[in-house]
C-alpha cells in the first residue's frame, strides 16, 4: 500500500480496499451471530440490534452459557435463550428497546414458552436494565438492614396519644 509522506498516512488507490475498510468500521454488522439474527427475517432491526448488543452483554460480561438467539414467528422478534451458569436452567431475554410498548399479549406469549424470563431494556446509548418476570406474584426478599423507622412512628403514635389525653410524655 503506498504511503504518503507529506501527510503521513496510508493512500488507498484500490477501491474494493476502501470498501473493506468501511465495512470493518462497524464490526458489529459482521459479526456471526449479528448475521444469523438478521438471517431469522425479522423485520425489525432496531429490535435485532438490541437484541445483539444484549447478546454481547450476556456472553462477554455476564459470562452465560449456551446462548442462542430464536425468533418468536407469532411476535415477530428475537428472543434470547440461555443459562446463567453452567447446570442452571435455561431462561429467555426478552431484548427490548427502552422507548417501545409492551403488552399483556407480548409478555404472556413469551411467558408461555416455559422458560423463567428476563426482559432487558434496551436505552439508545446502550445501557441495558434488566427485569425478571414472572408468571404472577412473586413474594420479595424482606429488605436488609436495620430500620429504627419503625420504633420512630410508633413512639410519634404513642406520644400523640398521650398528648390527646392530657398525659406527660418522655
Amino acid at each position: 500500500m503506498p504511503y504518503d509522506q507529506r501527510r503521513g498516512s496510508v493512500v488507498i488507490l484500490d477501491s474494493s480496499v476502501m470498501d473493506k475498510s468501511e465495512k470493518s468500521s462497524n464490526w458489529m454488522l459482521q459479526h456471526p451471530v449479528y448475521l444469523k439474527m438478521k438471517n431469522l427475517e425479522v423485520e425489525d432491526n432496531e429490535q435485532i440490534h438490541a437484541a445483539f448488543l444484549v447478546y454481547m452483554d450476556l456472553t462477554e460480561v455476564r459470562k452465560w452459557k449456551e446462548v442462542s438467539c430464536v425468533k418468536s414467528d407469532e411476535l415477530e422478534l428475537v428472543l434470547l435463550e440461555g443459562k446463567e451458569k453452567e447446570g442452571s436452567a435455561i431462561q429467555s431475554v426478552f431484548p427490548l428497546p427502552v422507548h417501545r410498548s409492551l403488552t399483556h399479549r407480548i409478555i404472556r406469549h413469551v411467558l408461555d414458552r416455559g422458560f423463567p424470563m428476563l426482559l432487558c431494556a434496551v436505552a439508545s446509548d446502550s445501557t441495558l436494565v434488566y427485569q425478571r418476570l414472572t408468571d404472577g406474584l412473586v413474594t420479595p426478599d424482606p429488605p436488609v438492614g436495620p430500620f429504627q423507622d419503625v420504633g420512630r412512628r410508633h413512639h410519634r403514635k404513642r406520644r400523640q396519644h398521650q398528648l390527646a389525653s392530657g398525659g406527660s410524655h418522655k
